[in-house]
């Protein structure tokens, strides 16, 4: 089966691109595999300390990713798969791209900010040519109607 890689995140434009997925995964018979990436340095100094607020984070990611999970099986009848890893994003994203071989495209939310897409949108695309699989730039503020028609 084929699968959607989609990036959980705390963006706000984070719920377009699980939308995006869940649709493409519907239309084509395929999965989707929502991926959210802990950042090292944010319990490297804290000792023991560390474990327990990586702990937390990982609830507070299973939290998150139950709320999509729920919307995707009602809506879509998508029932999504949850990976967690801890490490720099382009490098865990390439990572678990490399572990499945089911993935066929990375499905990434861009902001609508002034200040850009966003760093994870702004540093894949840099290197996208070299990508195993496509990638989807999902505009931030592109309606839920547009969408639908778009996926």
């Amino acid at each position: 089966m084929q699968k959607f890689l989609v990036i959980l995140d705390d963006s706000n434009e984070c719920a377009n691109a699980m939308r995006f997925a869940a649709l493409r995964a519907a239309r084509t018979n395929g999965g989707v595999i929502i991926l959210s990436i802990i950042s090292p340095e944010e319990f490297k100094y804290w000792g023991g300390v560390g474990n327990i607020m990586e702990d937390e984070a990982r609830e507070r990611i299973r939290i998150h990713f139950n709320t999509f999970a729920e919307g995707m099986r009602k809506g879509y009848g998508i029932s999504p798969e949850l990976a967690i890893r801890k490490g720099l994003p382009e490098s865990e994203i390439l990572a678990q791209i490399e572990e499945d071989t089911e993935i066929c495209s990375l499905i990434l939310a861009a902001g609508a900010s002034r200040d850009g897409p966003g760093p994870l949108v702004s540093n894949l695309s840099r290197s996208s040519g070299t990508l195993p699989i496509p990638v989807t730039i999902v505009p931030g503020q592109l309606d839920k109607k547009r969408l639908a028609a778009i996926a």
